[in-house]
């Protein structure tokens, strides 16, 4: 897959201080950055227009998965054969990014998620301790292993975009997406990537997060038995 046919696209709220340097470094490896801001209050949107990001605007905060939907109907619109999810407050280093256009050159693979969990170090405890629980839960759900599913620098081709069925509108997105691609017969890969841990303050609530998480493994669980049956 031609790199020109994949795109970044970087969810953002109140990121001015890192949008600046962060999408010139992506554009090294992905000339196409899309950038949705998510109902910032800050310059996010002005210093992404002039780094040169195509950016979409929610008048107000939606959560991550209504950002994410609005960046993959544009990435359809235009045509797209893929995109590169980064966040855009810099945890994520664009120098992974050759590793992701590595592994889309086999068109089976669907998706490409990002495995941090050989440097969990310097992650939050309380971070770490969600990520292996909600991993091992979705593995087993999808009966194949995958290390890192909440990670959010992902790769998603356009042709599992064109079938998805997303109704997450926060960060249970990620489990969603590999939900669907498992259903939809995708191969799902992982590689290995380095997290940037900084003073930047997350916007996953733990609690609130871990509930929309095991309301949507049950949801999915329940409709997976189903087609099954069917």
């Amino acid at each position: 897959m031609d790199h020109e046919k994949i795109a970044a696209l970087v969810p953002a709220l109140n990121e001015e201080k890192t949008l600046g340097s962060l999408i010139p470094e992506i554009q090294r490896w992905l000339p196409h950055v899309i950038v949705v801001d998510d109902g910032s209050t800050d310059q996010t949107a002005e210093v992404s227009k002039k780094n040169g990001a195509h950016v979409i605007v929610h008048p107000k905060n939606l959560g991550k998965g209504m950002a994410l939907r609005s960046g993959f109907q544009y990435l359809l619109e235009k045509d797209f054969e893929g995109c590169v999810i980064l966040d855009g407050d810099g945890q994520h280093s664009p120098q992974d990014l050759p590793s992701f256009i590595t592994a889309v050159q086999d068109p089976k693979v669907g998706v490409v998620v990002g495995n941090r969990m050989g440097e969990t170090a310097t992650m939050p405890f309380v971070r770490r301790l969600t990520n292996r629980f909600m991993s091992f839960a979705l593995s087993r759900l999808l009966q194949e292993e995958i290390p890192d599913t909440q990670c959010g620098f992902k790769f998603v081709r356009s042709d599992l975009l064109r079938v998805l069925e997303l109704k997450a509108s926060k960060y249970e997105i990620e489990s969603e997406v590999l939900i669907e691609a498992k259903r939809r017969g995708f191969r799902i890969v992982s590689v290995p990537v380095h997290t940037i841990y900084g003073d930047q303050k997350s916007s996953i609530h733990p609690l609130r997060d871990t509930y929309l998480f095991l309301r949507l493994l049950y949801a999915r669980r329940r409709h997976l038995r189903y087609e099954k049956r069917s």
